[in-house]
């Protein structure tokens, strides 16, 4: 297809296969696990339940029924934010974050306290100052609701999880802002690792529940995780369950795409707007900097998620970057995410185009390759959604062998303003799929057919 006297290759839809390891009946795992876990409180004890900003998959069903739990055995929980710098680092904006996946009085039958006072823990041995969200202080105990997950700065053997939202959940704005400072120098596990610790040792913290996801975003884990048996032993279980999470992490279809074209970025994707370690790209803007992820020369944004509440982090990882992106940014919670995290590169403003048509033939030039019909494409609806993909057909004969093109070629159409149509999902193949194979076999892809 020619589209401003470039030749675009046709694209075909694929998809990803990946064990499936959801958990049935949540409500029932999640009751067996706080019961066989230690976990003491006395009968009327407030127990604060932390909750994050993060988009986890059954969010709303897993923190009611922790909030059910615990008022079965005569618990009187409530529930907090626990962030730092998100919601625009103010008590609504977290509050409203928590509301919008559903956490509020109405559903979870508990108050919501949200604030950003904080009650300081002393500091580590290193000298942070180290705070706890002053309602979760003033509390009989902490629970946290957490989500196991590698990090999108650094790579360690605790990353994402409990200890995170320990340190930097429960220290709130003023924690945030401490921890992230001395991270720029020590690295971000020593401080989750130190800042949690001293956090552990104020005595409030009763354990929680981790959350593991499979590549499919589908809930695979959720393991209590008590603190009776003390820092070590919380801290060791939490490294088990990151290693299993990171044995099933999703990545890009194929071990190299000139361009990358991502729908959405978002803060409640990532952390980083967009997950580095799909995209290959370090939030100070490295190119390709893990060995274990797929090479890709350029990433094209084209939104922000509706629940980034305009927060454009991760803007500056994107080489281009579609005009209504840029203009659905709001900068004031978008520096107050950055300069807190110390990462002012991951909001730089790339190069931004009026049209999906412009920004593709001007960016396609820039992968090194004269004949632009071979530059390969690759298009995902967001980072943390990548078992249905869009490839272009050239991509198919290097696809890893659990992807399966599941659609005849086809040329990419573009509306009136030069803009893609909606992100495609494959339906079930028809039984005269032969005329598709037959399509494919040009590409390499004879056999990669899937029905259903």
């Amino acid at each position: 297809m020619l589209i401003n006297g470039m030749k675009l290759p046709r694209f075909v839809l694929a998809e990803q296969y990946f064990p499936d390891r959801a958990i049935t009946h949540i409500p029932d795992h999640i009751r067996k696990e706080l019961s066989e876990a230690d976990f003491t409180f006395r009968p009327g004890a407030r127990i604060a339940i932390g909750v994050g900003s993060r988009g986890i998959a059954n969010l709303k069903v897993i923190v009611k029924s922790v909030v059910d739990f615990l008022k079965g055995h005569g618990a009187e929980p409530f529930i907090f934010p626990a962030m730092g710098s998100h919601g625009a680092a103010t008590a609504e904006g977290q509050t409203d974050v928590l509301d919008h996946y559903g956490i509020n009085e109405a559903n979870m039958g508990v108050p919501v306290l949200s604030s950003l006072a904080v009650e300081p823990l002393g500091k580590t041995s290193e000298g942070m100052e180290t705070f706890m969200d002053k309602n979760a202080y003033d509390s009989d105990g902490v629970f946290l609701i957490g989500r196991i997950k590698w990090h999108t700065d650094f790579s360690g053997q605790i990353e994402s999880g409990l200890f995170k939202m320990m340190a930097i959940g429960l220290g709130k704005f003023a924690g945030a802002q401490q921890y992230h400072t001395f991270a720029y120098r020590l690295g971000l596990e020593q401080v989750i690792r130190s800042a949690g610790s001293q956090v552990f040792a104020s005595g409030k913290i009763l354990g929680g529940l981790a959350v593991q996801e499979g590549a499919h975003h589908e809930t695979a884990g959720l393991v209590a995780v008590s603190a009776a048996q003390g820092v070590h032993a919380m801290m060791q279980r939490e490294e088990e369950l990151l290693r299993e999470v990171k044995s099933w992490r999703a990545k890009l279809p194929a071990p190299e795409i000139d361009i990358l074209i991502v729908d959405e970025i978002g803060k409640n994707i990532s952390g980083a707007g967009m997950d580095t370690k799909v995209i290959n790209r370090a939030i100070q803007g490295n190119y390709n900097p893990f060995p274990d992820t797929p090479v890709v020369h350029r990433i094209y944004a084209r939104g922000l998620s509706e629940l980034s509440y305009h927060s454009a982090i991760g803007l500056g990882l994107a080489d281009v970057i579609h005009d209504k992106l840029l203009k659905d940014v709001d900068w004031n919670p978008t520096y107050i995410n950055s300069l807190t995290a110390s990462t002012p590169s991951a909001i730089r403003i790339p190069i931004h185009f009026p049209s999906d048509i412009e920004a593709l033939t001007k960016i396609a030039p820039t992968v090194g390759k004269l004949d632009l019909s071979t530059v390969t494409y690759c298009r995902i609806r967001n980072t943390m959604e990548l078992v249905h993909v869009a490839v272009s057909e050239n991509v198919v004969p290097s696809l890893y062998p659990n992807v399966k093109a599941v659609s005849a070629p086809f040329d990419v159409s573009f509306d009136p303003s030069g803009d893609l149509g909606e992100f495609q999902v494959p339906k079930e193949l028809p039984d005269d799929a032969g005329d598709f194979e037959e399509a494919l076999q040009a590409t390499g892809a004879a056999g990669a057919i899937v029905r259903g």
